[in-house]
Parts: structure tokens; C-alpha cells; sequence
């Protein structure tokens, strides 16, 4: 999803700024052609005088003018500054039109979301998150009060209500009545536990991811009200860790992890009931060798999972398959064989 910025409107104001740049032009025609004829000046020079005329820049006159030279410099000068001061007051309330515009469309717009994210901060990490949801156009609106933020947020295109998210009344407007999650990426770990009891509050059945600086925070901000808490910092300390520890390890998670460069990921599929999976064993379908993909865990509708699965596990519909592969022969596997026809969206919907 683009937000509201993805529009075009035709405004008055821009054609009227049309019709007076045509005028300016007639203007400078005007003047190259009177200049050429009442005081015999090269058509370059008449046009510079004129230039030179309406700008006000004050340069000296190219040649002492004659009494119609300087009448006719006189009625060049009153109609160009005319037609320039017209042009700014339009451009200005063009630009005011246009603010007051975005400001209508973004509330329009947020008044007819529904089942979207809210990401409160939109610092370095809410940005990827944001950046990510996107993609996989999913709807979001991203609540924040830092100016630098706000303008880097419009250069997204993304749909925002600017505010503390640590106000009741920002998260009304960004319609925590009727969002799907929200997701607390503030800096502060107080920020994000104040935010997420708010939220709590007045959504006692929405998804809270919450990201926390200090490990030690955890806790807090789980009873806070939080579904799910996760320390970017803690991942990238045991990552680095890793690389040390590791490296072999290390060197298989970078490679499932770099966007469009990996032939490898994790992914999850649901098997439907017209599955030719749903109801056999793992030694009956034999999904390795005829699939190429490679099942790591099974999640019963119940919540349980069972881990590296042995061969007599029965796949039953209903069931999540977390499984790695290629992403070309996953998603083949996705919608072919467990006829799982899901978009990225729908599949979000599973975190409540």
C-alpha cells in the first residue's frame, strides 16, 4: 500500500498559473518587439532590456531611451510585475491547497482503513518494518511526531497521523478501533510500556508487538499488555556472536537472508482440505524427494508443534508446514500440491 499520496488532481490554481505564464511570454514578446522597433535595439537587446525591465534587477538601460521608449518601459514594467506578483499568490495558494488536500485525503483515508497496522515511531527500525509491510501491501499507518521523521515519512508516501503515540486521542485517529496490530518501535523502553497499556486499554483483543532496547524490559512490557516483545539488540549481539561461534552458521542464516539474492528460506504453508497431503504420513508423500523441500515442523490447529518431524507423522488439513527451500519450488509446493492459495496479507491474518 502507497497511502494517500498516490493521486492526481487537476486545481484551478495550476491553470491559472498556466494562463499567466502565457501572458508573461506575450509580455517579453511585447517588449523585445516594441524595444526593436521604438528605439532600433538588436531583438537581443530588446528582450534583455525587458528582462531587465520586470526583474527589477537595476542594471543601467542598454541606450538613453526616448520619451516613447521610457512610456513604453513604464507600461512593460506595471504589467510584468502585475502578472509576477499574480503568479506567487497563486503558486502560494497552490501550495496551501495542496497541504490542506493531502490533510483531507490522509483523514478520508484513515477513516475507511480497517485490519491495518499501526506502527508508532518511524525511527530506523520502524522504517524497515513499515518498508516491509509495504511491500507486501499490507495496510499501515505509522504515527510519529519528530519533524525529520514526518518529512521522511511523506518521501515514503505512507499514510501517518502525526501525534505522540502516547496520546489516547493519536491512536483514535490512527484507528485503533479497527486496526489488526499495532507495533511499538519507539526508542524508549518507558515509551513503548505507557504506549502499550494504553493500547491495551482501549483494545483489549488487538496484537501488541512491542520492540524493547533492554533485555531486562521484557518482562515489564509483557505485562504491560504486550503479545510479543523482541530486543533488536539482543538479535544483532547474538548474530555478531555467531559470526565468531558460528561461522558455518552464520554463513547459512546470511545466505537465507539477503532479499532477492537467496536460493534458500524458511517458509510456512497451510494445507487446505483438497490437499493431496491431508490425512498421509510424511512416508507416504515422500516430500523431499518429490518436492525438493525440505519440512522442519508441523503445527497442529491446536497450537502444538512438532518439531523435525519423523516419518510417521500424518500431515492433516488445518495444518502448518514450516519448511525450506527454494523460493521458486516453495511456492510451486504452496499452491500446487498443499493448495494453499493465501496472499502474503492473509497470511498475516494468523497472528491472532
Amino acid at each position: 500500500m502507497k497511502g494517500f499520496y498516490s493521486y492526481s488532481v487537476e486545481n484551478p490554481a495550476l491553470f491559472r498559473i498556466g494562463i499567466a505564464s502565457v501572458i508573461m511570454m506575450m509580455i517579453f514578446v511585447i517588449g523585445s518587439t516594441g524595444y526593436h522597433y521604438l528605439e532600433q535595439m538588436s531583438w537581443f537587446d530588446g528582450f534583455y532590456m525587458t528582462f531587465i525591465t520586470i526583474s527589477t534587477i537595476g542594471f543601467t538601460e542598454i541606450k538613453n531611451l526616448s520619451v516613447d521608449g521610457r512610456i513604453f518601459t513604464v507600461v512593460i514594467f506595471v504589467m510584468g510585475i502585475g502578472v509576477i506578483s499574480y503568479i506567487a499568490s497563486q503558486t502560494t495558494q497552490l501550495l496551501f491547497e495542496s497541504e490542506l488536500f493531502f490533510e483531507r485525503a490522509m483523514k478520508k483515508q484513515l477513516q475507511k482503513m480497517e485490519n491495518h497496522y499501526i506502527i508508532c515511531g518511524y525511527g530506523r527500525i520502524g522504517h524497515r518494518i513499515a518498508k516491509d509491510l509495504s511491500e507486501a501491501d499490507l495496510p499501515l499507518v505509522i504515527v510519529e511526531n519528530r519533524n525529520s521523521s514526518i518529512e521522511k515519512i511523506k518521501e515514503d508516501r505512507l499514510t501517518y497521523v502525526e501525534g505522540d503515540a502516547q496520546d489516547e486521542e493519536s491512536l483514535i485517529e490512527a484507528g485503533i478501533m479497527r486496526a489488526k496490530g499495532l507495533i511499538c518501535t519507539l526508542s524508549s523502553d518507558q515509551d513503548n510500556v505507557f504506549t502499550t497499556l494504553l493500547a491495551r486499554e482501549l483494545r483489549p483483543d488487538i496484537f501488541i508487538l512491542v520492540r524493547t532496547n533492554e533485555k531486562k524490559n521484557r518482562r515489564k512490557i509483557l505485562r504491560a499488555g504486550a503479545d510479543k516483545v523482541i530486543s533488536p539488540y539482543d538479535i544483532g549481539a547474538d548474530r555478531m556472536a555467531n559470526v565468531i561461534l558460528r561461522p558455518n552458521v552464520d554463513q547459512f542464516i546470511d545466505k537465507m537472508t539477503r532479499g532477492d539474492l537467496q536460493d534458500h528460506t524458511f517458509e510456512e504453508v497451510l494445507i487446505s482440505e483438497d490437499s493431496e497431503l491431508a490425512g498421509k504420513s510424511l512416508v507416504e508423500v515422500n516430500v523431499r524427494n518429490k518436492y525438493a523441500v525440505l519440512i522442519v515442523a508441523i503445527l497442529s490447529e491446536d497450537g502444538s508443534i512438532n518439531f523435525n518431524p519423523g516419518s510417521d507423522s500424518v500431515i492433516n488439513s488445518g495444518d502448518s508446514m514450516i519448511i525450506l527451500g527454494d523460493p521458486g519450488k516453495i511456492q510451486k509446493f504452496r499452491t500446487e500440491v498443499c493448495k494453499d492459495n493465501r496472499t502474503l496479507s492473509e497470511r498475516a491474518e494468523q497472528i491472532q
